[in-house]
């Protein structure tokens, strides 16, 4: 399965990363950031404005990716020391598979923003959900979305082993349900709205959570980087707070700048972000996040995921893979 070609994939990166015995404890003329185009998130704005060049005193590339299994990848290799917005499962999966990093923060909460869209001229819904089995299903694996999907038809009552699942990333995705090429497409961001145009959510993020399908993105930092440069963490970390506020306070003094970022129109930018939520570093240290939840959620997937056939093997704790020190 995919899981497992990436887990060999990142255990052996971790073990050549590992086998170079170098340090990276010197100054630092750029560090390289993963995100996502088409997620509109408040702290664009400050990447827009270059804020976070001026306060961390380096140049900061932001790379963008198409899943978030390519930026643990990208981490591991050494090419990325921070993802933004890389999604739970990719973490879990990552750091279960020997991958070098670490979660140190929340970068948004939602839910209506990462679904799983069905044809309507397929006549499949909630109540008939049995019917996709042995059907095309196109979802990006080992991410957050593929998650989402195994509790989602879990929930419903079909057997995630007897569907045809089919490796695409959101935009892929989106064209094989407008085609027809597949009965269901799961996705988040932009890609949403264009598989909507002949598709209906399967179940809608008030429906997931509900079932106790809850859905956010983590900010991680590879050990090397955060051991050697720790006040470069803690400054990403606080130049994200000061922009997550800023938003909250005056969204549409931001609007603008985000969708330039996240490269987006500005009215799909407005309507996508208003359904998302950006914790405060004080909200994050406490239990339900970083100070103890986030801890038991990765149990939580990575057992999920065995069960599912795309995780060899869960560990028995998570604790020492999430950080909330630079938060403070």
């Amino acid at each position: 399965m995919a899981f497992r070609k990436l887990a060999g994939k990142l255990a052996l990166a971790a073990s050549m990363v590992a086998g170079l015995g170098m340090s990276s404890a010197h100054a630092l003329d750029k560090i390289t950031v993963a995100y996502f185009l088409e997620w509109p998130t408040a702290n664009q704005a400050a990447q827009f404005d270059k804020t976070y060049d001026k306060a961390l005193g380096v140049e900061v590339e932001w790379r963008a990716f198409g899943n978030g299994n390519e930026m643990v990848q990208a981490m591991v290799s050494g090419d990325v020391q921070i993802a933004y917005s890389n999604g739970f499962v990719p973490f879990v999966v990552g750091v279960s598979s020997g991958a070098p990093i670490k979660l140190v923060g929340v970068a948004v909460t939602y839910a209506e923003n990462d679904l799983c869209v069905v044809r309507n001229d397929s006549g499949i819904t909630q109540a008939n959900a049995k019917e996709l089995e042995g059907k095309k299903v196109a979802a990006p694996i080992g991410n957050v979305t593929h998650y989402k999907l195994i509790r989602t038809l879990d929930h419903l009552g079909v057997d995630i082993n007897k569907v045809n699942l089919v490796q695409m990333n959101p935009a892929d995705a989106a064209v094989a349900v407008v085609r027809g090429d597949v009965v269901m497409g799961c996705a988040f961001g932009g890609a949403l709205d264009r598989m909507k145009m002949v598709g209906t959510p399967l179940m809608t993020g008030a429906e997931q959570e509900a079932a106790g399908i809850y859905t956010f993105d983590t900010v991680n930092v590879t050990n090397s980087f955060a051991k050697d440069h720790p006040d470069l963490v803690r400054k990403f970390l606080a130049v994200t707070d000061q922009a997550n506020a800023a938003y909250n306070a005056d969204p549409e003094a931001v609007y603008g700048k985000i969708a330039r970022a996240a490269g987006m129109d500005l009215e799909p930018t407005k309507k996508m972000i208003a359904n998302f939520g950006f914790p405060s570093n004080e909200d994050q240290i406490g239990e339900n996040w970083l100070g103890g939840g986030i801890q038991s959620a990765a149990k939580g997937v990575a057992d999920v995921m065995v069960s599912a056939g795309g995780l060899d093997e869960a560990l028995d704790d998570y604790s020492q893979f999430v950080d909330a020190s630079y938060l403070k």
